[in-house]
C-alpha cells in the first residue's frame, strides 16, 4: 500500500490555493505527469489508450495524449466520442466508444458526419446492436461505420455457475466471437476493425487491500488463475476473429493490470485512465504505487466538541458496491477519519482524530475521491497546480455543460 501524501504536499496545496474559496478541486500536474510516465513504463511499449470516464476533463486529456506512449481515447458514450473527436481542434482523431450505444440521436449524428465516421469506432457485442443501428440509420443511407467487437473477459467456472468479473458482453468463447465477426463482415454498412476484452477482476480489484491480508491473498490467487485462463482464451479469440477479418487493434487491460495485459502477444494496445489521478481505490495494489494527483477541499464550519470538527458537504461518494472504500478519504491534515455512525454527508461531515488539533472554522480539509473521473461530476473546473501556484483552470465536462451519463 502506498504512503499517504506528505505534509509538505499539504503545505504546497494550501499555499497555491490560498485565494480560492472552498469547495474546489485541484489536479497536481507534477503528480499527474509522474503517473502518466509510470503507466507508459508499465505498458512495456504497448500504446496506452486513455479511458476518458476516468479523466472527464479535456485539458487533462490533451496533456496526457501529448505525451509519447499514449494514443487514442476510450470514450464512455457515443455523444462524448463525437464531442472529443469533432472539428479541427479535436482532443483525439481515434476514439473508441467503450460501451454499446443505443442513443438514436447520436447514431444519426455519427452517420451524418463523414469526419466522425473516420474517427469514431462503435462497440458491439451482438447482432441486436447492428439491428438497432440499421433501424436508426439504414445501411444505404450512411457510410460504413467502424465497429469493435466486445468480448467478455470474466472468469467462468463450474459450467458457468461461477462468474468472476463484471457482466459485460455475451460473447465469451472463440466460437462465439468468430460467429459474431462473420455476422459483422456479412453485414452491409459496418466495418469490423477491432476487438476489446476488459478484465475488471484483475485491473479493477485491489490485490493488497489495507488491513485485509487474507482477502489480498485470495484475490491474488484468483487473479493469477484468471490471468492464465484469459491470456490463453484471448489469444484463441483473436486468432478466430482474425481468420474472419483483419483487426487493426486488440485492446485490453486497465490501470491495475497493465503489465500482465501488455505482455500478451495478442494484445496490441492497453487502456488506462484512473491511474492518472490515482484515487484511493488504487492504493491497494502491489504492482505499482501512483502519486495522488486529484484532491478536493471543503471548509470547516463547526467545532462541535473537543477532537471533532464538521466540514461542509464532503459526501462525494463513488459508484460501485456500497462500502467504506467508496467514501472519500480525508487526507489533509493527516489523522482525520469519519464517524462510523455518520460517514460522509450531503450537507455536512463530522470528522474526528488527532488531525482536528488546530482546525478552526474556515480552515480546509482536503479529501481524495475513491474513484478517478467521478470527482469531476462535482466541480466545474480543476485548478491545475504546479510549482506552488495555480497555473491553469481546466473546465471539467460538467463545467463545459456536458453530461454523458
Amino acid at each position: 500500500m502506498r504512503p499517504q501524501p506528505a505534509a509538505r504536499e499539504h503545505a504546497e496545496l494550501e499555499a497555491a490555493t490560498a485565494a480560492l474559496d472552498a469547495p474546489f478541486a485541484v489536479v497536481d500536474l507534477a503528480a499527474l505527469d509522474a503517473n502518466a510516465a509510470d503507466l507508459v513504463s508499465r505498458a512495456g511499449g504497448r500504446p496506452v489508450r486513455v479511458a476518458s470516464k476516468s479523466v472527464r476533463c479535456r485539458g487533462v486529456l490533451r496533456r496526457v495524449l501529448a505525451r509519447p506512449g499514449f494514443s487514442g481515447v476510450l470514450a464512455y458514450s457515443l455523444r462524448e466520442a463525437l464531442w472529443l473527436a469533432g472539428g479541427d481542434d479535436a482532443v483525439s482523431t481515434d476514439v473508441v466508444v467503450g460501451y454499446p450505444s443505443v442513443d438514436a440521436g447520436a447514431l444519426r449524428a455519427l452517420a451524418a458526419d463523414e469526419q466522425a465516421v473516420e474517427r469514431v469506432t462503435l462497440m458491439v457485442d451482438s447482432v441486436e446492436h447492428l439491428d438497432l443501428v440499421d433501424a436508426v440509420v439504414p445501411p444505404g443511407t450512411r457510410p460504413p461505420l467502424r465497429v469493435c467487437l466486445d468480448v467478455d473477459a470474466s472468469l467462468r467456472a463450474a459450467g458457468g455457475r461461477v462468474h468472476v468479473g463484471v457482466r459485460r458482453s455475451p460473447v465469451h468463447t472463440p466460437g462465439e466471437a468468430a460467429a459474431l465477426a462473420r455476422a459483422l463482415v456479412d453485414r452491409p454498412g459496418v466495418e469490423l476493425v477491432g476487438l476489446m476484452a476488459y478484465e475488471a477482476q484483475i485491473a479493477g480489484l485491489q490485490d493488497a487491500p489495507a488491513r485485509r491480508p487474507f482477502r489480498g491473498l485470495a484475490v491474488r490467487g484468483l487473479q493469477a488463475v484468471s490471468a492464465r485462463e484469459l491470456a490463453h482464451r484471448r489469444a484463441e479469440v483473436v486468432a478466430a476473429v482474425s481468420a474472419v477479418a483483419p483487426l487493426r487493434f486488440v485492446n485490453g487491460g486497465g490501470t491495475g493490470s497493465l503489465e500482465r495485459t501488455a505482455a500478451e502477444p495478442a494484445v496490441t494496445e492497453v487502456a488506462a485512465g484512473s491511474g492518472l489521478y490515482s484515487p484511493t481505490l488504487f492504493d491497494g495494489y502491489r504492482a505499482f504505487a501512483g502519486r495522488p494527483a486529484a484532491f478536493f477541499a471543503v471548509p470547516v464550519t463547526r467545532v462541535p466538541a473537543p477532537g471533532v470538527v464538521t466540514v461542509a458537504g464532503g459526501g462525494w461518494t463513488a459508484s460501485g458496491p456500497p462500502g467504506a472504500d467508496r467514501l472519500p478519504l480525508p487526507t489533509f491534515p493527516a489523522g482525520l477519519r469519519w464517524l462510523a455512525g455518520e460517514g460522509v454527508g450531503e450537507v455536512q461531515t463530522p470528522l474526528r482524530g488527532p488531525g482536528t488539533a488546530g482546525l478552526r472554522s474556515g480552515d480546509r480539509v482536503w479529501f481524495r475521491h475513491a474513484k478517478a473521473g467521478e470527482l469531476c461530476e462535482h466541480v466545474e473546473v480543476l485548478h491545475a497546480v504546479a510549482g506552488g501556484a495555480v497555473v491553469d483552470v481546466l473546465p471539467t465536462y460538467r463545467g463545459e455543460g456536458r453530461a454523458f451519463g
